[in-house]
């Protein structure tokens, strides 16, 4: 199981043991990870589980479809590394990755 820390706005960090093949979204979930909303259960229709992923592990995580985008290009807080959560399948690959979740989902 692949290590990831995802890191609230306001600093506090969690390390989880995720499991592969689901999404980043139910692994935060499953491990009581506040500032992942995920209110449709991502079927990626709500922006609410938005989180950034740090530069070196983009590649990683893969890039959007067209309406991950769509659904990104509403949020305020949008940056380079912006992804939502639902639409990242957890690999063996991503052990280290770091997860940064936005300021309007604390």
């Amino acid at each position: 199981m692949p290590k990831i820390t995802l890191i609230e706005f306001n600093g506090r960090d969690h390390t989880i043991e995720a499991e592969v093949g689901k999404s980043l979204m139910q692994n935060a979930l499953d491990n009581g990870v506040p500032g992942i909303d995920a209110d449709c259960g991502g079927a990626c229709a709500c922006g609410t589980c938005h989180c950034f992923i740090d530069g070196e592990w983009r590649a990683v995580a893969g890039e959007g479809d067209a309406m991950e985008e769509a659904m990104l290009g509403m949020r305020p807080d949008r940056s380079e590394g912006s992804r939502l959560a639902c639409q990242i399948p957890v690999s063996a690959a991503m052990d280290g990755l770091v997860v940064r979740l936005p300021e309007y989902q604390m």
